[in-house]
């Protein structure tokens, strides 16, 4: 994570970038109400930009205008680690939002990832990644996650994570398809998930050994347990899936809980030619 530092005279910035879920298993419903789940994140190059000022007191604003500060873990992850710490420093935060909310990346997640990093080095606190991930965990499953980044594999609720062998470079083109985004989204999913489409977490450990052993992945590899729940939760995006796939796509899959959708692609070229027929369409979307 330390490459995603920028450090100026007097202000910090740090990129918080989305990630995608290569895999994603459901194992079983937890006691605690939670999933079981096991699932190969990706990190990805489409980021928001966080900016730190020391300040008097605790501040926010964002470029988004729909961003508020209140129902994000930004602002949970700011007042924890300064409750946790005792630390008396304040702090200007600036959120450019490049990562759509409410869209299956995790860029809330993501956010607070960064802002645990950026004040623990702003403000000279000097916690271990295992103080930030004792936090994290406090702050919701995929925080972990990004405080270390790049290709990992996460078990329990999210919040367990065992860095992986970078996946090999690849084009990723995304599309948010314009579905109305449901408030608790993922947690609907999850609970609409029937029993008979848990997994055993075979196809995530598989990932995960291959790529250990630098082999090749191919996309038919990708799995997303919530692939078909979400074609019947978010009304047309079904239609907008196959419009992707006519628009070049060999394989489209769920981002996350979505309702953003993705495809990889090893050719750039191809990977544009996928994203120029998106936008031709009209429909907002993303190549990184």
């Amino acid at each position: 994570m330390a490459s995603l530092y920028r450090e100026g005279a007097s202000v910090l910035t740090v990129l918080a970038p989305a990630k995608l879920n290569l895999t994603l298993e459901v194992l079983a419903k937890r006691p605690d109400g939670f999933h079981e789940i096991r699932s190969v994140i990706q990190a990805i190059n489409l980021c928001d930009s966080l900016r730190f000022r020391l300040s008097k007191n605790i501040e926010f604003s964002c470029n988004d205008p729909s961003w508020v500060p209140a129902k994000s873990l930004v602002s949970k992850a700011a007042n924890l680690l300064r409750k946790t710490t005792q630390c008396p420093k304040g702090v200007k935060i600036e959120v450019d939002k490049r990562i759509p909310l409410v869209s299956g990346l995790s860029g809330d997640s993501s956010d607070a990832a960064a802002v645990l990093g950026g004040l623990n080095r702003l403000w000279g606190l000097g916690l271990s990644l295992l103080q930030l991930l004792e936090l994290a965990s406090q702050l919701g499953s995929d925080v972990a996650f990004f405080l270390y980044g790049g290709t990992a594999v996460v078990r329990g609720r999210g919040e367990l994570v065992t860095p992986l062998p970078s996946l090999p470079h690849m084009w990723v083109v995304l599309m948010l398809p314009p579905v109305l985004r449901m408030p608790g989204k993922t947690e609907r999913l999850y609970a609409s998930l029937k029993a008979s489409r848990y997994t055993d977490g075979r196809i995530t450990d598989r990932f995960a050994v291959l790529l250990m052993e630098g082999r090749e992945i191919t996309l038919s590899m990708l799995f997303n347990a919530l692939d078909s729940v979400a074609v019947d939760s978010f009304a047309g995006l079904g239609g907008y899936w196959q419009q992707f796939l006519k628009a070049g796509a060999q394989e489209v899959h769920l981002a996350g809980s979505g309702p953003a959708l993705f495809t990889l692609v090893k050719d750039k070229a191809q990977a544009a030619k996928i994203y120029h027929n998106l936008q031709q369409q009209g429909l907002e979307s993303y190549l990184t």
